[in-house]
């Protein structure tokens, strides 16, 4: 059926509509992020500054070069790990034992990621040094409460901080290491002291939980009896298997209504 132009002429003609405009795309160091994100990292990075120091000096006090300090650091932030892994390096350990213990040790990493805000964190890149730059700090500090409003430039900020408070102590360390005497000892005991204090704190607010705890001191006093040269990896295996077993045996009990 044909229409011609002038039956259409009294007819208003239909506004034709413009396509969905794209939000604008910020820059990655927008100016009230990476403020927010200094003022975010402030405790827990002056809190790496003393640990970072024991470790570079550590480094440099097994015999290690200065720079082993920077680049575990960077490449590693495992931030216990590390302090485990010079240990495990200057005696030569087998690389099989160094990536269980790293395993162990990191693993509830994988725990962490179900409820980090990954999601937030704009760009492919992004996403990848956030998973990668993942540590206990930035956990607890992005999934508070206070943090729900937090954009993803303030997380990501957050992380770079916190590996360049840990990264810059860890060298600073190391070149100081120098200075101190051989004497003294006791350094390798600076994380050993902060997970003590970490430890105490998680126990109050177990509020009377107390087979958590009682668990994981008789899976290390186990472990340290029957596997005293892989006291670590033995600990963590048996207060895992322990936790699991207690698991199934409370999910089975019946509930009264």
């Amino acid at each position: 059926m044909h229409i011609s132009p002038a039956a259409t002429e009294g007819r208003p003609r239909p506004t034709p509509v413009p396509p969905p405009a794209e939000p604008p795309t910020e820059p990655l160091a927008e100016p009230s992020a990476v403020r927010a994100a200094l003022k975010d990292s402030a405790g827990a990075g002056l809190a790496f500054v003393p640990l970072g120091l024991a470790f570079g000096a550590l480094v440099t006090h097994s015999g290690l070069d200065w720079w082993w300090a920077g680049l575990s650091a960077t490449l590693a932030f495992g931030g216990s790990f590390e302090f485990l892994l010079i240990g495990m390096v200057t005696a030569a350990a087998p690389l099989a034992a160094i990536a269980a213990s790293a395993f162990m040790v990191n693993v509830r990493h994988v725990f962490y990621a179900l409820s980090f805000p990954l999601h937030r964190v704009p760009g492919r890149l992004g996403k990848t040094y956030a998973t990668f730059a993942l540590c206990d700090e930035v956990y607890a500090l992005s999934t508070a409460k206070q943090a729900r409003s937090w954009s993803g430039r303030r997380i990501l900020w957050l992380q770079l901080l916190l590996h360049l408070y840990w990264a810059g102590s860890a060298v600073a360390g190391a070149l100081l290491g120098s200075l101190i005497p051989d004497g003294v000892t006791g350094l390798d005991f600076a994380l050993t002291a902060m997970f003590t204090v970490l430890a105490l704190d998680a126990v109050r607010d177990l509020r009377g939980d107390l087979p958590t705890p009682a668990l994981a001191l008789l899976s290390a006093l186990a472990a340290r009896l029957l596997f005293p040269g892989q006291m670590l990896l033995a600990a963590f295996a048996l207060f895992t298997a322990a936790l699991l077993a207690r698991h199934l045996v409370t999910g089975r009990k019946p509930t009264h209504v």
